[in-house]
């Protein structure tokens, strides 16, 4: 970094910081403006990293910012903090102001995605360009390394790591993720970066050679890759856009910006996998320059020193768990970048040698052909992988399922004005096919991932359902079935002649291609196309699923089943729910309907009532019929086989244990049992284990009396507790007597408790005096009908009280004396 020659930014900093706890938003942002416009470019160097910090947060989170996530259109900050960061504002002009220079930043190697820091800790050089020649080697070893980026890179490195840093959200925050200060900035800068019209804005500032100061091997890091044993030139390639020279072309050199800006979200963002997968997909270039650095090392004299066990893969254990946020964004991304690729004007969508001879496309057009598949097809893969595998089973999973769609549907963003009703029936052109073979395991891996999450999932939830009708809708638009089937059939089509390593022209750039470099003439074997990209995300050993085999044919009618289950669960909540509605009439009130305090079916969610449960069976019945449409399935043969379900679960099923096994500490659930459960097939009986004092009032009871009488018998145990312990130990007749009194002799027997809330039911069972029977609205009402037919037999309030309470202590005494020979019989 350079040093100052003046003293007074130190001032400027200092009064800047000092500014930010006093002054409002707006009028530090008025202060910030003149300063970027009066002063050079030396003096605002100074200030630059503690403004970007001050703007998006530090890196370890300690320091919020200006909080551009929970920042929304409703916050008066939240206009001014967009006009000063959008793509043409202050902070912009302040990042081509020092990119002018040869200023640069440094970013500590630890905040870099797993990957590429265990990368750089091993000493090989990055798969990905944007990391080349920016390393910083300290003399003491490879323990504090940073990157040296130059402005714009170290903007958008901080402005990307905002997303991935945990946020805690104030309580009463309401707000969508799409409509944050962040989501739209995210927008304004791809559609700045990567317009689908046009080219990229000029930078307003140049340096004196007159080209754009971009990244460049002459100032690299202080100490070569080559001193790490890496002496393979393919590996120590950089990228043509980060080596301008004086005469290049000002769109070439201006397209470095695009290139940076999509490398550094997706490297960010995309750039997380398990240690297995980092392993599996390292390339062999990579792994050749780890053998070569270690040869090296220990041919050394004198070594640095490092820690047993650091820089080795095995360190490398990163726990990923990106947000909804996180994945909305990400999806944001993908259709932008769909949009973006399907702008290419029509001749520049298959180049040719008479096409080049006559007219050579412009970087963007050439950036715009191969940005998909070279940029983001392996990570987003990856991604998209490792949320299906570990994202929870609710409806929050709707983000990442959405962005897995959008992906795989490039035709939705071609900027062509569609009919949805006949989007429906029309059958996509066949230009799309090479698309869907260059994606094959975008489609049928991540199929087969979701149907093993399905079978996992509560189908009567309207939300999972209508998740299923989704993905069954995409997957039968006419004509993408075969499209796939044709490309599985080409991946298993054996080849004589395969080669095992990857031509230059299909290299990513995480794999150190470049999408201008040299290639070698354009691949027609499209077997040898659809191969290599298989092997290139699942590598040479993987063992592929055919989405149209035997097995997943299976597979998929196993989940027609727990689809017809979740149907005929729906159907029988709504009719439960709809006879509970119709009893709860005003006989209730004395008893006579359900005392159940939520009127609905064991099983049902809260939403899934009315207008949901409609809903479900709508999507599930929709999803069926998609389903058929894609495995090419017998309706006669479906249809038998929902009504051999149909007549095989009777009423009486819902009432049985599910699927248990006997453990050391109870009941355990299996598979199957999970499965019943979640589709409402069977379940256990639920009963309230606290304190039957301490339950919420029901809506047979009157609040105002089960307070009152709850208070009394408070009251009546605190002081006699001590004589009804005494009086129920007694093993005679009036210890048998008091237990039946101030005992709930069936709380045990009910139902089989856990070890947990068996210790709780131990400590609720001391005999007590409870009152609260007497607050029911039924006790009260049968009481005033005995009442009234003791008025009306000439019997006086006290002659029915002593009436009431001789037939209370007389059926006690019976119970008492017969109750043990009347459970037997």
């Amino acid at each position: 970094m350079a040093a100052p020659t003046l003293q007074q930014p130190s001032f400027l900093l200092a009064n800047l910081k000092a500014d930010s706890t006093t002054k409002p938003l707006l009028q530090r942002c008025q202060d910030l403006v003149k300063i970027i416009d009066d002063y050079p470019a030396k003096e605002l160097h100074l200030i630059f990293p503690w403004l970007v910090e001050s703007v998006f947060g530090s890196l370890d989170g300690i320091i919020a910012g200006w909080n551009l996530r929970l920042l929304h259109s409703r916050s008066h900050e939240y206009n001014i903090a967009m006009e000063f960061l959008n793509p043409g504002g202050p902070m912009m002009k302040l990042v081509y102001k020092l990119q002018a220079e040869d200023y640069k930043y440094e970013i500590p190697v630890n905040y870099l995605p797993g990957p590429v820091k265990a990368c750089i800790q091993e000493g090989v050089l990055p798969d990905c360009p944007l990391f080349h020649n920016k390393l910083q080697f300290p003399l003491s070893g490879l323990l504090t390394l940073n990157l040296a980026l130059n402005p714009f890179e170290f903007f958008m490195f901080n402005f990307a790591y905002c997303l991935i840093i945990p946020k805690i959200h104030p309580q009463g925050h309401h707000g969508s993720s799409t409509d944050s200060a962040y989501f739209v900035l995210v927008d304004a800068y791809l559609k700045y970066f990567l317009p689908s019209e046009g080219s990229v804005p000029p930078s307003p500032f140049s340096d004196s050679r007159g080209s754009v100061t971009a990244p460049s091997p002459s100032r690299a890091s202080s100490v070569s890759f080559a001193g790490y044993g890496v002496h393979s030139p393919s590996l120590l390639k950089h990228h043509i856009f980060h080596q301008p020279s004086v005469n290049a072309d000002p769109s070439a050199q201006e397209i470095w910006r695009t290139e940076t800006l999509l490398q550094m979200f997706v490297e960010i963002w995309l750039h997380h996998y398990s240690l297995d997968m980092y392993q599996k997909l390292q390339s062999p270039q990579v792994k050749l320059a780890l053998l070569q650095y270690r040869l090296s090392m220990s041919s050394m004299p004198c070594q640095p020193h490092a820690p047993p066990g650091s820089g080795t893969l095995h360190t490398y254990q990163e726990p990923f768990s990106p947000s909804e946020e996180h994945v909305l964004v990400v999806r944001l991304l993908v259709k932008h970048l769909h949009a973006f690729s399907n702008s290419l004007k029509p001749e520049q969508l298959s180049p040719s040698p008479s096409a080049h001879s006559h007219t050579h496309p412009s970087p963007l057009e050439e950036f715009k052909r191969v940005v998909v598949q070279r940029f983001v097809q392996q990570k987003l893969y990856l991604f998209l992988q490792h949320c299906f595998g570990h994202w929870p089973l609710d409806a929050s999973f709707r983000a990442v399922l959405e962005t897995w769609l959008s992906y795989i549907q490039p035709w939705r963003y071609t900027g062509e004005k569609i009919n949805p009703q006949a989007d429906q029936t029309r059958t996509l052109p066949d230009k799309w096919e090479s698309f869907v073979q260059e994606n094959l395991l975008m489609y049928t891996k991540l199929f087969q991932v979701f149907l093993n999450r399905t079978v996992r999932t509560d189908l009567v939830n309207a939300k999972n359902a209508l998740m299923v009708f989704r993905v069954a809708k995409v997957f039968a638009q006419p004509n993408l079935a075969d499209m796939i089937q044709k490309g599985e059939q080409l991946f298993l089509e054996p080849e004589h002649v395969l080669h095992h390593r990857q031509p230059r022209g299909y290299l990513t750039p995480s794999q150190g291609g470049s999408f201008l470099s040299s290639r070698q003439r354009v691949m027609t074997d499209v077997v040898f196309r659809v191969k290599s990209h298989v092997y290139a995300l699942e590598g040479q050993d993987c063992q592929y699923k055919q989405m149209f085999g035997s097995e997943l044919r299976g597979a998929v009618m196993k989940l027609i089943q727990i689809i017809a289950q979740a149907r005929q669960t729906a159907k029988r909540i709504s009719d439960h729910s709809n006879e509970v509605a119709a009893n709860n009439s005003f006989l209730s009130w004395f008893g006579i309907g359900s005392p159940d305090l939520n009127n609905t079916f064991a099983g049902a969610e809260p939403e899934e009532s009315g207008e949901c449960l409609k809903k479900t069976h709508e999507f599930l019945d929709r999803a069926l019929e998609n389903l058929c449409q894609i495995f090419k399935l017998n309706q006669g043969q479906l249809t038998q086989l929902i009504a051999n379900l149909g007549s095989s679960q009777d009423d009486g099923n819902s009432k049985q244990l599910p699927d248990c096994i006997q453990g050391e500490n109870g009941l355990i659930l299996t598979d199957l049992g999970r499965r019943q459960i979640l589709n409402g097939q069977r379940r256990f009986e639920i009963h309230y284990q606290g304190d039957p004092e301490l339950q919420p009032i029901r809506s047979y009871e009157s609040a105002l009396l089960v307070r009152l009488f709850y208070g009394i018998s408070s009251l009546v145990n605190e002081r006699f507790g001590g004589h009804m312990n005494a009086l129920c130990s007694r093993p005679d007749f009036l210890g048998r007597l008091g237990r039946h009194y101030l005992s709930d002799q069936d709380s045990a027997s009910k139902s089989r408790h856990s070890p947990v809330s068996r210790q709780g039911l131990d400590r609720n069972r001391h005999p007590r005096l409870s009152l609260r029977p007497l607050a029911s609205y039924r006790t009260i009402v049968l009481l005033l009908v005995f009442y009234v037919f003791g008025a009306v037999l000439s019997f006086g309030p006290v002659s029915s009280t002593l009436l009431i309470l001789a037939g209370g202590f007389l059926y006690g005494l019976f119970m008492t004396l017969f109750g043990d020979k009347l459970k037997t019989h």
